[in-house]
């Protein structure tokens, strides 16, 4: 039998026709996600000379630099700050509407509220920072009320410009990527179970500590993860709402390779950023495919 007839045969099994169907999307994912990858870990150990040109040969004095200088490691680790907080304060706030939507409303009604739920999502993202400049302002919607009501007597400052705006515009924003996978693995949880926590004697938290936080944990760790990877690299939200004490590194990055002409630096600071945020990710995934596993038997189906 020649390869020919081998490949045609092969392609006529359900293996054969599932790889097929695969195959255009795998080439595109290839060529949009692995190409531009691969072309900036490539750039980045390169020195440029000029405007368009680059020293010939390899080298790390990028990452030298970037690893020594300390307002790089400063920016890196203030990103770092930022999405973790941002991370902490929305999955905290998407959990109890997760666990509102997934316990406490009538089956026939949670398409309705995971349809609210979804809303913010009609709008643009550069429209709801805009949003929040409005709200957060000097003389913006929050300071006007927090005035009217006679709870301050002069506009905070220390709520638009700075870190504290980024957190919590990007908090807002993130919120449905958070809110959805908690409720998918709530809904997930099979009710016998707490059912029989409640009947052994446990009182209503500690089945939520004991029975439904654990069997939630995957959708947590989703979130955490859903949250944590985009906002690090947010440059928009910073240079918006963040002013001078709220720039990330992904503003750096975007200024190295578009202000300074640097794309060299600019590569090694995103694969620096990358590189940091695959660690934490998967440290993520060690606890989720822990947690997944110790509460498999408290799935449906």
């Amino acid at each position: 039998m020649t390869t020919g007839e081998k490949l045609r045969r092969f392609f006529r099994t359900d293996q054969g026709v599932g790889l097929l169907l695969v195959s255009p999307t795998a080439l595109y994912a290839l060529l949009l996600l692995a190409v531009p990858l691969i072309a900036i870990v490539v750039i980045s150990f390169l020195t440029q000379t000029g405007v368009r040109d680059f020293a010939p040969g390899l080298s790390l004095v990028n990452y030298k630099e970037a690893l020594s200088d300390p307002l790089y490691r400063e920016l890196m680790l203030r990103s770092l700050m930022v999405s973790g907080s941002v991370t902490v304060v929305t999955v905290l706030l998407a959990f109890p509407i997760a666990y509102f939507v997934s316990f406490g409303v009538k089956p026939e009604q949670k398409s309705l509220w995971i349809f609210l739920i979804t809303i913010p999502f009609w709008t643009s993202y550069l429209i709801r920072v805009f949003l929040w400049k409005v709200i957060l302002g000097y003389n913006g919607v929050l300071n006007s009320g927090l005035k009217l009501v006679g709870i301050i007597d002069e506009p905070l400052t220390f709520i638009l410009y700075n870190i504290n705006a980024v957190i919590i515009t990007l908090a807002h924003a993130y919120a449905p990527f958070a809110i959805l996978p908690i409720f998918v693995a709530l809904e997930k949880i099979d009710r016998s179970y707490l059912e029989a926590s409640r009947d052994l004697g446990e009182s209503r938290t500690m089945t939520f500590l004991r029975v439904t936080l654990p069997l939630a944990a995957p959708g947590v760790v989703a979130a955490v993860l859903i949250v944590f990877i985009p906002t690090i690299g947010d440059y928009v939200t910073p240079k918006l709402v963040g002013g001078p004490g709220g720039t990330m590194i992904a503003n750096m990055i975007q200024t190295q390779f578009l202000r300074l002409n640097n794309a060299p630096l600019g590569a090694t600071l995103a694969v620096l950023a990358m590189l940091i945020v695959a660690v934490i990710a998967i440290v993520f995934l060690i606890v989720g495919y822990r947690a997944a596993g110790g509460g498999k038997k408290g799935g449906r189906g």
